[in-house]
């Protein structure tokens, strides 16, 4: 057997310490990392892709460690400068360091650059050891639907008393805090996968559904016209990893996705949306769960259960050797 290609679909700080494992449990294999960007947001003028950065950052060793987002070492006198100014939006820093990340990404893109070049761009510095791949070169943002009141009066009206904000507003600035009633991806519709990311799964020996969120990043990267059918026709097994551990998220606010789309939070629910490949719409033949949940079933899905805290390395890397067993490579 040749050189093990495996794809990793990810969101941010979960999708980039899992792909720390799959790096070092499979260090041979040749893995690509398709990443949300229905995170993305331009501040100050600048295009900024959280989840990219954050991957790129942590499998580059770039990483603040200790919050899990944006660069170790980080200083923010431009950001208090920018206060000082009473500058929009105050709720959003950008460090010093993460700047330069961003005007290059911005300048590159203004040239004409797809989104996928200056992201191979921008890792020939950070050298990731793994191919990092938007997963459109669209322009694709994530909206959140809350509640009219409170919020601004020029903000965009959905009708019914509600507004949509951007993901970030909702995330970064409220906490999750604000109810929200579903979540709208402007843009979607008319992306078409990235570069290299058909071929990618078209290719791939295994399919590895990050521990992110199931909503708003794995599920925006499924939601991508094209890429839900290619990872269903994919030649390799598809497993899954639950970032629901005994009822709650591991990591950020999941939840109050799930509960904005009417789904448990649960790791049997989560299994559930994703479904089964034998079913239509279903992308799943594995499903792994934490030993807290071994009770839980998806139909159609082998599901077992392993430890699924990324406490360390040597947890993260054995999580990574689960799943890819799980898929028979």
């Amino acid at each position: 057997m040749g050189c093990v290609r495996v794809v990793v679909v990810a969101g941010g700080i979960g999708g980039a310490r899992f792909l720390r494992g799959v790096r070092a449990a499979i260090p041979d294999a040749e893995v690509t990392a398709l990443v949300n960007t229905g995170d993305d947001l331009t501040v100050h003028g600048m295009r900024v892709c959280p989840d990219l950065d954050t991957v790129m950052y942590t499998l580059g060793d770039g990483i603040d460690r200790a919050r899990g987002w944006g660069r170790d070492g980080e200083s923010w006198r431009v950001k208090d400068e920018l206060a000082a100014y009473g500058a929009d939006p105050a709720w959003f820093g950008l460090g010093d360091l993460d700047l330069a990340t961003h005007l290059i990404r911005t300048r590159m893109l203004d040239a004409g650059y797809p989104l996928s070049a200056v992201t191979e761009a921008l890792c020939a510095r950070w050298r990731p050891g793994v191919r990092l791949l938007p997963m459109s070169d669209d322009r694709v943002e994530t909206h959140v639907l809350v509640d009219a009141e409170p919020g601004p009066a020029d903000a965009p009206r959905t009708g019914g008393g509600r507004r949509a904000i951007h993901f970030q507003e909702w995330w970064v600035r409220h906490r999750a805090t604000l109810p929200a009633y579903g979540f709208v991806q402007v843009g979607l519709e008319a992306a078409k996968p990235a570069a290299g990311v058909l071929d990618a799964l078209a290719t791939a020996d295994a399919i590895l559904l990050a521990p992110s969120n199931p909503v708003v990043s794995i599920g925006t990267v499924l939601a991508v016209p094209g890429i839900r059918d290619a990872v269903r026709a994919a030649p390799g097994q598809v497993v899954g990893l639950s970032p629901i551990v005994a009822g709650a998220p591991v990591r950020g606010m999941a939840d109050a996705c799930l509960t904005a789309i009417g789904v448990a939070t649960t790791a049997e629910a989560v299994g559930r949306r994703y479904g089964s490949r034998a079913w239509a719409d279903g992308v799943l033949d594995g499903w792994l769960v934490d030993t807290a949940d071994a009770a839980a079933r998806v139909p159609g899905v082998r599901v077992e259960a392993v430890p699924l805290l990324m406490t360390d390395e040597a947890a993260t890397t054995a999580m990574a050797r689960a799943a890819l067993t799980l898929a028979g490579v």
